[in-house]
């Protein structure tokens, strides 16, 4: 597994970031049986990087907590077999992993956030990793039911780390 971690946020986090999010990303994978060694870029920003790469992207001009670029467009959840066909297209010809993608991460947001809900930013940087990678792996919240399903997912491999509320 390649997690590649950048962090030019100014706001400095007091604890081990790329362990949270190593251990997160693992653990979502693990949840979904993903049959790959993988690929992952996690970036670490603040509101301002993050609302640039909203509107130059999304055509959104704000900022938002996280972003998540997914390098494969799944037809079905789940379904790697399509992937296997089209080899170059998705796999690192050096390493055999799989790229799922980019994921970017407000540090300012997440720590709005974290006071906003009352619980810890550990848990606040936690899910929004869960949540990023539940994307790349073809997840989406543009339905209800599939915000539902989603929602689920990410409570229950939190709740296995034991990060909680």
């Amino acid at each position: 597994m390649t997690f590649t971690i950048d962090y030019e946020s100014k706001e400095k986090l007091d604890f081990d970031y790329e362990q949270l999010v190593n251990k997160v990303i693992i653990a979502c994978l693990d949840f979904e049986d993903c049959p790959y060694e993988v690929e992952i870029s996690v970036l670490f920003i603040d509101n301002d990087d993050i609302r640039d790469i909203n509107r130059d992207y999304r055509d959104v001009d704000s900022p938002t907590d996280v972003l998540s670029f997914p390098a494969v467009t799944f037809t079905s959840i789940g379904d790697y077999s399509e992937l296997e066909a089209s080899y170059a297209n998705f796999f690192n010809p050096e390493s055999g992993e799989l790229f799922l993608g980019d994921i970017a991460i407000s540090v300012e947001r997440a720590i709005e956030q974290a006071n906003e809900y009352g619980h810890s930013l550990v848990r606040e940087i936690a899910f929004l990793t869960a949540h990023s990678v539940f994307h790349l792996l073809g997840y989406d919240h543009m339905n209800e039911d599939e915000g539902l399903q989603m929602e689920a997912k990410q409570s229950q491999v939190l709740d296995k780390l034991n990060i909680t509320r």
